[in-house]
């Protein structure tokens, strides 16, 4: 009895999840640095010199954090070739769901047609969100909660973006992208690494609450821009360094870096940290400004369609936000 309880335990911790597809969605409109400067105190010179950001995407009138996520879904879906009736859960990562509840994953669920699922559920921990998403999928389906999961990180930060703060507007814009994991016997996601420390809410947040039908609290983002700045560079070389070690692997081992695209100057200082080359990171911040928790898996869906993600590729995911929380994956493609 020992022995087979013994062998049942190490079969379902020894599966592995892999990404099988990946899709992506953003806004037709683009808000460019030129728009920015009819706006707010700023020009083109300024922002690109502090952020690398040229362009964002913003929704349109009556779009969705929800509309976003089922477009990435589908894309993702197609890529994988699968049927969306053997997606089993959902998870989206989002600090701008559509409603307080139910979850966005139940309405994007139901727009796929999903009838009958393990689960479908939001995680909230802003541009960190696909990262913690990712580790909850990959444990589900290790211990045999799911065989595939649909991993969402979908944002729409632009309603919550005071458009007279030149500070924070000029960095922030709206999309979506999408992964799904499936259980392999082959090694996929090697590893994942998550983390959390409250002591610095102070330094990005949206404190905006409802109580009795009125808004609490500054019901715009805030951002202590310099505070930011030096604990994501050394949250995320921390975080990779860790992680590289853990799965025993060297970090020129790693083919492909794809951070959260925060700005282009905590890019740049995130590599130089972990010695890596530009030519291996993955940059799509200069033209979707930072799309929060669909930052990553956006950055990811345009490298994998571009073809420079290739199968068998070692490919860090790595990202932080507001929390704070930061966190990462190795994945072998």
């Amino acid at each position: 009895m020992f022995l087979f309880f013994a062998f049942k335990v190490y079969h379902m911790v020894a599966k592995f999840s892999r990404i099988i597809g990946t899709g992506s969605y953003l806004p037709e409109r683009i808000l460019s640095n030129k728009d920015l400067q009819e706006m707010v105190d700023t020009n083109d010179e300024w922002i690109v010199e502090r952020t690398g950001i040229k362009n964002r995407h913003i929704v349109a009138e009556g779009e969705t954090t929800g509309d976003m996520a089922y477009q990435a879904s589908l894309k993702a879906i197609e890529m994988a070739g699968i049927e969306a009736k053997q997606i089993d859960m959902i998870i989206i990562g989002t600090s701008s769901p559509d409603f307080f509840f139910p979850a966005t994953a139940c309405y994007v669920q139901d727009r796929l047609g999903i009838k009958v699922s393990k689960g479908a559920f939001d995680m909230q921990a802003a541009c960190s969100g696909f990262m913690y998403a990712v580790a909850m999928a990959d444990s589900l389906i290790k211990t045999e909660m799911a065989k595939t999961i649909l991993v969402i990180g979908a944002d729409t930060l632009s309603r919550i973006v005071d458009y007279t703060d030149r500070g924070t507007c000029i960095l922030f814009g709206d999309g979506a992208g999408a992964a799904i994991l499936q259980a392999s016997d082959e090694a996929g996601i090697l590893g994942s690494q998550i983390y959390a420390d409250g002591s610095y809410t102070s330094i990005l947040n949206c404190e905006t609450r409802i109580d009795s039908g009125k808004i609490i609290g500054h019901p715009y983002l805030t951002m202590d821009g310099q505070s930011v700045f030096k604990f994501a560079v050394k949250a995320l070389s921390g975080v990779a360094k860790e992680l590289a070690d853990k799965c025993g692997i060297t970090l020129d081992e790693i083919d492909w870096v794809v951070p959260h695209q925060a700005n282009m100057r905590i890019i740049e200082s995130t590599a130089r940290s972990l010695n890596a080359s530009m030519d291996k990171v993955i940059v799509t911040v200069d033209q979707h400004g930072n799309t929060s928790a669909a930052s990553i898996p956006l950055a990811l869906d345009l490298a994998v369609r571009d073809g420079r993600i290739k199968r068998g590729d070692l490919v860090l995911l790595e990202g932080v936000g507001g929390g704070f929380t930061w966190g990462a994956s190795l994945i072998r493609f």
